[in-house]
């Protein structure tokens, strides 16, 4: 490299040094948020243990976010890298249907999002096509097999669903991804990797907000109205 190009390199780079934190932050909107997705991830994967068979990567679904927000990040570890995806909740965490969870439940028949560590495992094909099994590891998410929770693609989770109607449909309890965005799921998160669902508020510029209600764990079955039958797509 010639010496000019070397000199003009190393005043950039101190230029870039030099900007102040706010302006650095608005050159990497997502920079902090990641830091944080990353952190948690590993800290996930170290509780988890031997429970896992894959540690490379692991999704994280935060459900302090409204549903037409992507929240459903795939954090890649080896990698130290993150893509961000949109995911459904359940339809007993979410009566109104206004995009907001405000129920979690490990209840059968809830129709509830449960919270806390799941591990992947095999795919099967069901009512919504190949799906992949999930397995509760904490005592909020220990029924996820009995309850057939599982991921699966859906139409209502399409981001052209969010266009139209400004937020996502809803399972029955399920993580539903858009069926582009459910082939990366099948490609990089089946088999023994960890699924963590929790309620982090983490905004794509790195803050945290609080959703505009109080979201409370549900001990008895109360939402949906009506009669249960098991539509669940994820029932094998």
């Amino acid at each position: 490299m010639k010496r000019r190009n070397l000199l003009t390199s190393g005043v950039a780079a101190a230029a870039t040094l030099a900007l102040p934190p706010r302006l650095f932050a608005q050159v990497n909107p997502t920079a902090a948020r990641d830091a944080e997705l990353l952190a948690l991830a590993r800290r996930e994967v170290a509780r988890a243990g031997a429970d896992l068979w894959a540690r490379d990567l692991v999704a994280i679904a935060d459900f302090g976010l409204h549903s037409a927000q992507k929240r459903f990040h795939f954090v890649d570890l080896d990698n130290a890298q993150v893509q961000s995806f949109l995911v459904t909740h359940g339809d007993g965490s979410d009566p109104q249907h206004d995009g907001w969870l405000k129920w979690y439940s490990n209840v059968e028949g809830s129709h509830c999002t449960s919270r806390g560590a799941y591990m992947t495992r095999s795919w099967y094909v069901g009512r919504f096509g190949t799906s992949i099994r999930l397995d509760g590891l904490d005592p909020t998410n220990s029924n996820a097999l009995p309850r057939a929770i599982v991921l699966h693609q859906a139409d209502y989770a399409r981001p052209e669903h969010v266009a139209r109607y400004g937020r996502l449909g809803r399972s029955n309890g399920c993580f539903a991804m858009g069926p582009e965005q459910f082939d990366l799921a099948l490609a990089k998160l089946a088999g023994g990797r960890l699924l963590f669902a929790d309620s982090l508020g983490l905004t794509e510029d790195g803050r945290r907000v609080a959703p505009p209600m109080a979201q409370t764990d549900l001990l008895t079955r109360t939402p949906p109205q009506g009669t249960f039958e098991r539509t669940n797509p994820g029932v094998y």
